[in-house]
C-alpha cells in the first residue's frame, strides 16, 4: 500500500462528517437533548405521517441551535433543486443495509476471522462507491451547500486514489476465485464402528454435484470420467437438522473454504481493517440521517406539488429570550396531505404585545387546525425543513408541549378531568420562558364555569413563566377573563395574554380566518345546535312533519 495513498485513506476515514451537523460537537449536544420534541407532542402533531418516520426518530433531529437549522436549509435547498441527489442517497440505502446484515450474520457465526465476509462486504463497498462515483460526482460542481460539497469531495476522495484503483483490481481477482467455488469435496475418515473420527475437504470445484445411482454408475464404468455425479441422491442441506445443527455444519464448510484461501486473504487483512471497515462504518452512520433528509425532501416535493406555499424561515440567533415568532400566509402540512381542499392561510405572530393567545369560535372554524400549524411550524424550521408559509421569523423554542384530547388508559382511573389535569402539570413541572405550548379544548370535559376558571389559573401561572402559548377552547367565560388575567399577572413580571377568534358569516359560513381581536360576546351554542339539527327551529319542522 503507498503511503501517500494510504494517508488519504487515514483522512478520509478520520474527518468527520455529517449531512445534518456542521460539526461533531453540534450533533453530540443535539442527541443529548432529546426531549425537546418528544413522541407524544410529535405524534399529536402527526409528524409521522408528514415523514414516514417513527416518533422518536423525528425527535432525535430536533435541534435548537440556528447555526445547525441554516446548514440544513441550505442541504434541503440543494437536494429539492437537484432531485437526482436525493435519488441517489435513496439508493445508497440498500446498499447500506447489506452490509448491515452481513456484519450481523458474521458476528453471528464461528467463521474464523470472516475473511470471506469481508470480500462481500468490501464488493458492496465498492459497488456502493462505484455508483456514487457515477451518480453523485457529476453534481459536484453545482451543490452548494457545506454538507453535500464536503460528502463528494469525500467521494472524490476515496474512489479517485490509486488505492481505491488497486483494490478494485484486487477485489475482483479474489472475489472472482471465490465466486467460481460451486461445490466442496469432503473426506471423512471412519473408525471401525463406521462413526466418523476426522474430516477434511479434498477439494473446491468450480461445477455442482448431480444426483446418482451406485448401481447404474457400476453398470456405466464411469467411476473416473463421472467425478461430479454422486453415487447416492444429493439431500437438501437443511433436511431433518434443527438450527444448531445447520448452523454447525455451515460453520464447518465456511472455516474450511476460509481455511483454503486464508493465505491469500490474509495479506488484505490490514486493508479490511483500516480502509475498508472504517469507511463503510462512515456510511453506515449517515443511515439514519440519510433516511431522514430523504423523506424529508420528498415531503417538500409532495407538499409542492399539493401547491402548499413553503418559505425558508429566517432564524434569529441571540433573541431565544424574546421568544419571537411572525408567519405570513401559515397553512396546516397536515391538511394540505389529507385533503385536496384549498386552505386559508392565516397570518400569526408572538410579540411582546401577546406571547399567549386564547382562540375561540365555532365549532370547525379553523382554532384547532391553526394551533397544530404553528406547531408544525416550529417543528419543520428546528428540524432544518422549510415552513408551510409565505413568510416565517423565529425564536427556537426549547420545547413543544401539546395537550390534545387524547384516549389515555388514564381515564379509567382518574376520570377525563383528572387525566387533563395530571397532563398539565406534566407541562408545567418542565416547561420554560423558552417553551411552545399548544392547548387544544383543555379543560373541556368539566362544566364552563369550573372549566374556565381551573383554565384561568393555568394561563395565569404559564403568564408567569413567560412561554408562547395557545389555548383554543369553546370556555367563552375564559376569552372574557383575559383581561382580568393580564392585570394580575404583568405587574407580576407575566407576559400578555390576547385573544382571537375564528370568524363566522352571519348567515354561519366559516371563513377559516382567525383573527386577533376581542370576542364579540356572541355564543355559538345557537351554530351549533344548528350544525347537529336540534335548534328550536329545526325541532318545529321535525314535529309538525310527524303531525
Amino acid at each position: 500500500m503507498d503511503k501517500k495513498d494510504f494517508d488519504i485513506a487515514a483522512a478520509a476515514r478520520q474527518e468527520n462528517f455529517s449531512l445534518l451537523y456542521p460539526d461533531a460537537a453540534s450533533q453530540d449536544a443535539s442527541y443529548q437533548n432529546k426531549t425537546g420534541l418528544g413522541e407524544e407532542t410529535a405524534s399529536q402533531l402527526e409528524l409521522y405521517t408528514l415523514l414516514d418516520l417513527s416518533s422518536s426518530e423525528i425527535g432525535r433531529f430536533f435541534t435548537t441551535d440556528p447555526v445547525v437549522i441554516r446548514y440544513r436549509q441550505e442541504t434541503f435547498a440543494d437536494l429539492v433543486a437537484i432531485p437526482a441527489l436525493c435519488d441517489t442517497l435513496i439508493r445508497m440505502l440498500p446498499f447500506l443495509h447489506d452490509i448491515m446484515d452481513l456484519r450481523r450474520m458474521y458476528s453471528d457465526t464461528a467463521v474464523g476471522d470472516s475473511y470471506l465476509y469481508s470480500i462481500s462486504e468490501i464488493e458492496i463497498y465498492t459497488s456502493l462507491m462505484s455508483m456514487l462515483q457515477e451518480e453523485l460526482l457529476p453534481y459536484r460542481e453545482q451543490v452548494s451547500s457545506p454538507a453535500l460539497q464536503h460528502f463528494t469531495q469525500r467521494i472524490s476522495l476515496l474512489t479517485e486514489s490509486d488505492y481505491y484503483k488497486n483494490l478494485t483490481e484486487k477485489l475482483q481477482q479474489l472475489s472472482s476465485r471465490v465466486r467460481d467455488i460451486r461445490s466442496v469435496t469432503v473426506g471423512v475418515n471412519l473408525d471401525d464402528k463406521l462413526f466418523p473420527s476426522s474430516a477434511g475437504v479434498l477439494s473446491v470445484n468450480s461445477d455442482r454435484f448431480k444426483s446418482g445411482d451406485f448401481f447404474n454408475k457400476v453398470m456405466r464404468l464411469d467411476f473416473k470420467d463421472d467425478d461430479m455425479t454422486c453415487i447416492a441422491n444429493l439431500i437438501p442441506f437443511q433436511k431433518n437438522q434443527n438450527e444448531n445443527q445447520q448452523m454447525a455444519l455451515m460453520n464447518a464448510f465456511h472455516n474450511a473454504i476460509a481455511d483454503i484461501f486464508k493465505t491469500s486473504i490474509r495479506s488484505w487483512k490490514r486493508t479490511v481493517q483500516y480502509y475498508v471497515l472504517d469507511n463503510t462504518d462512515f456510511l453506515l452512520q449517515m443511515m439514519p440521517e440519510i433516511e431522514f433528509v430523504t423523506k424529508a425532501t420528498q415531503l417538500i416535493r409532495e407538499l409542492q406539488a399539493q401547491g402548499c406555499p413553503l418559505c425558508t424561515p429566517e432564524i434569529l440567533d441571540t433573541n431565544m429570550q424574546q421568544n419571537y415568532f411572525r408567519t405570513k400566509g401559515l397553512c396546516n402540512p397536515v391538511i394540505a396531505l389529507k385533503t385536496d381542499e384549498t386552505q386559508v392561510p392565516n397570518d400569526f405572530t408572538f410579540d411582546s404585545d401577546a406571547m399567549i393567545y386564547v382562540i375561540t369560535g365555532p365549532n370547525r372554524g379553523g382554532k384547532s387546525v391553526l394551533t397544530c400549524a404553528v406547531g408544525h411550524a416550529f417543528a419543520m424550521a428546528q428540524l432544518g425543513l422549510p415552513v408551510c408559509a409565505e413568510e416565517a421569523i423565529l425564536s427556537p423554542c426549547d420545547q413543544i408541549f401539546t395537550h390534545f384530547p387524547t384516549g389515555s388508559e388514564d381515564t379509567v382511573e382518574k376520570g377525563r378531568l383528572g387525566e387533563e389535569c395530571a397532563r398539565l402539570n406534566a407541562i408545567l413541572d418542565n416547561v420554560t420562558s423558552q417553551s411552545l405550548v399548544l392547548l387544544d379544548e383543555s379543560l373541556s370535559s368539566t362544566g364552563s364555569y369550573e372549566g374556565a376558571y381551573i383554565a384561568s389559573e393555568v394561563l395565569a401561572g404559564f403568564s408567569l413563566v413567560g412561554c408562547r402559548l395557545i389555548f383554543s377552547t369553546h370556555l367563552h367565560d375564559l376569552a372574557a377573563s383575559v383581561e382580568e388575567i393580564n392585570q394580575k399577572c404583568i405587574p407580576m413580571g407575566g407576559v400578555p395574554i390576547d385573544n382571537m377568534v375564528a370568524e363566522v358569516c352571519d348567515d354561519g359560513r366559516r371563513t377559516f380566518h382567525i383573527i386577533r381581536k376581542k370576542p364579540d360576546g356572541k355564543s355559538y351554542a345557537k351554530d351549533i345546535a344548528d350544525k347537529y339539527g336540534l335548534s328550536f327551529d329545526t325541532i318545529c319542522k321535525k314535529i309538525k312533519r310527524n303531525i
